[in-house]
């Protein structure tokens, strides 16, 4: 059974991690159907209220209890799909209590908007610094990172997946540019918006060959974004310097995770939901559901500020 329920997580696409803790998940569950002697092809939904009430006895932590019934999720899904089983029993247990994903302080449509149009790139002919060494290297980063963040803005993509593009994802001649997915996304192909094609085009064709010639390694790139960085996270030193500089230009930016959840926020109110999952690249839509609290949450501070009574 280990095996092909191994199998059966690895299908899902689920990591090595993820999936050595759903097996240790499943064998304490299984332990437990061993002392109460009961069969765990025939469990009930009340039979997994009771198994919660045994973890709480054990002073097991809500979110821990909540990977264990996670677990049991894949199990019965599993046991259906081999026809041992009809229906999951653990499809509506929920572990309340636990607290609820970190919300980011929504940007809202003109604020991101503005970041692109307000990006500073150095003058090289009036800026004072324009004969130092390293100011040839800084208007080109700074020509980059605009083109990185106007993918972040209208395609809604993460550092991943601005890590991960390759010169010929970009599609200039079509409009488009695609996405390739990875673990725990699809890929997609997404439609540029002509505010960001010349800047993408100014990048490509002269700010990233000069980038190349800068590099000390001298190695030809597939990579569409070229920076000094090796190895998975080529970009990090990068992004974190872009993230500064957004932050100069409005302190309510925090990170890009919180631009992409802003993105999408938005996404979910001019689109429906699964538009919106092919959109971002998720590959479950309960995914793209979790974005639904922040425009909630969004509602609410409307309704506050117009109607506070």
């Amino acid at each position: 059974m280990a095996t092909t329920f191994k199998k059966y997580l690895e299908s899902k696409g689920l990591s090595k991690g993820s999936v050595a803790s759903n097996e240790k998940s499943l064998y304490y569950f299984l332990n437990w159907c061993e002392i109460e002697n009961q069969e765990p092809e025939n469990t009930t939904h009340n039979d997994l209220i009771f198994y919660l009430k045994h973890l709480q006895k054990r002073e097991i932590k809500q979110i821990t209890a909540q990977k264990y019934i996670g677990a049991l999720k894949h199990y019965f899904a599993w046991l259906i799909s081999r026809k041992i089983i009809e229906s999951n029993p653990a499809k509506n247990v929920d572990v309340k209590g636990v607290q609820r994903k970190q919300l980011y302080h929504i940007l809202k449509k003109q604020e991101l908007e503005s970041l692109y149009e307000n990006f500073v790139i150095p003058n090289e002919e009036t800026d004072p610094s324009k004969n130092q060494n390293w100011f040839k290297a800084q208007v080109l980063t700074s020509k980059r990172n605009k083109a990185m963040l106007g993918l972040m803005l209208w395609q809604g993509l993460g550092t991943g997946e601005l890590n991960n593009l390759q010169e010929k994802d970009l599609k200039l001649r079509e409009g488009k540019i695609y996405v390739a997915g990875g673990r725990k996304s699809n890929d997609r192909e997404m439609k540029l918006e002509a505010t960001q094609i010349l800047d993408l085009m100014e990048y490509t064709l002269q700010t990233r060959k000069e980038l190349l010639a800068l590099r000390k390694d001298g190695e030809e790139l597939e990579a569409l974004f070229i920076s000094n960085g090796t190895g998975k996270n080529r970009l990090h030193n990068a992004m974190t310097y872009l993230m500064k500089k957004l932050k100069e230009q409005n302190p309510n930016v925090s990170s890009a995770k919180q631009i992409r959840t802003s993105v999408i926020t938005h996404w979910l109110k001019n689109y429906n939901l699964r538009e919106v999952q092919f959109m971002a690249g998720h590959r479950y839509v309960s995914s793209t559901e979790a974005y639904l609290i922040n425009d909630l949450d969004d509602l609410q501070e409307d309704v506050n500020k117009y109607h506070p009574f």
